[in-house]
């Protein structure tokens, strides 16, 4: 518990010093420096189709991505399983699944895993060029291990271990990143949020394996020997992010949820995020549409934008209570531009127990 203080209390110290000096963030000498960058990818259809702006409103399993401190808002147990055309018609698949589990009055654990799969590649050689030699899956996961408590009526925090792999062939990387995030909230009907993440710190990752090895032949002693190359590590892309949020309650089945959020990153352009969210509830159902917006620097200029993941963002969901004993489920879709990959879809199931 005092470490997680300890998080909790360094997170707010570097949110304070991003604020006051704003424009150490994006540094543009790190652009494109960086790896792993399957950890900024967004897995859940809700919080996406939300432009990811809910850094203070995004609650349950999905807060383990936008802030793991939203995770502390979870009912009771939930289980999600999305699934995403990565980057539109390009082969990519993204598969994600978790369960959020509360434990006590005040505290949650959360497990969720992220799998990209790359299809199968034919393996091709300077003297075998047009392969028929076999092939190899690429495959990136990453296991997310969360935990949120609430410390008071107003004030929620967590931490997120990441434990990333990497295969392509016969290498392969794996590394080990933390999240740490606090949420305030505050006004009459709790309607006004905060929030603050500090995203992806962890260890350089590099990689390894037979695929760097090579054999040489030596002419002149007539033997034959193993060269291994290095391999460089690289960085993790880390962030900050902060976010506010506010419910317009109209009534007892209907609100509006505004949000926008700033993303300071380390190794690309930073980002705005704008989103809009109106829920509508009736006896057995609910019925959401999202829509947002991502923006940054540049974002009409390819030469210049470091992202291909600004633009429009929408989606909805339903959740009903199904069958005489009332299963609830929840169906979601959510959408994104990317230029110039196009539309990317999100489709997803969520079974909520209260």
């Amino acid at each position: 518990m005092n470490m997680l203080k300890t998080i909790i209390k360094g997170t707010m110290i570097v949110g304070a010093l991003a604020m006051s000096f704003p424009t150490l963030a994006g540094n543009e000498d790190r652009i494109g420096s960086a790896g792993a960058s399957e950890m900024l990818v967004n897995p859940w259809a809700r919080s996406t189709a939300f432009g990811t702006a809910g850094i203070a409103s995004t609650d349950g399993l999905e807060a383990q991505f936008v802030n793991i401190a939203g995770l502390a808002f979870t009912d009771k147990t939930q289980i999600k399983f999305n699934y995403t055309n990565w980057l539109g018609d390009a082969g990519i698949s993204l598969n994600s699944a978790g369960i959020a589990q509360r434990v006590g009055a005040q505290t949650v654990v959360a497990l969720s895993i992220q799998a990209f799969g790359y299809g199968d590649i034919d393996i091709t050689t300077v003297d075998l060029p047009e392969g028929g030699i076999g092939s190899f899956s690429p495959r990136k996961n990453i296991i997310n291990i969360g935990f949120a408590r609430e410390f008071s009526n107003s004030i929620y925090a967590g931490l997120n271990i990441k434990v990333m792999n990497e295969n392509i062939a016969n290498m392969k990387a794996s590394g080990v990143a933390f999240d740490a995030g606090i949420r305030y909230v505050t006004g009459e009907q709790d309607q006004v949020k905060f929030g603050i993440t500090l995203k992806n710190v962890g260890t350089p990752m590099k990689f390894e394996g037979d695929g760097l090895s090579k054999e040489i032949f030596y002419q002149s002693a007539g033997g034959v020997a193993t060269m291994v190359q290095r391999s460089a590590s690289f960085e993790m892309p880390s962030l900050l992010a902060m976010g506010f949020s506010y419910d317009f309650i109209f009534d007892e089945t209907s609100k509006l949820t505004a949000a926008a959020a700033f993303h300071a990153n380390s190794f690309t352009n930073d980002q705005f995020n704008v989103g809009l969210d109106y829920g509508m509830a009736f006896k057995k159902a609910a019925f959401n549409v999202r829509a947002g917006f991502v923006g940054e620097k540049a974002i009409f200029n390819r030469e210049e934008s470091t992202s291909s993941l600004t633009g429009l963002t929408a989606g909805i969901s339903v959740d009903a209570l199904l069958g005489d004993k009332g299963i609830p489920l929840g169906f979601e879709y959510a959408m994104r531009t990317s230029n110039p990959f196009g539309i990317i879809n999100t489709f997803g199931i969520t079974l909520s127990l209260k």
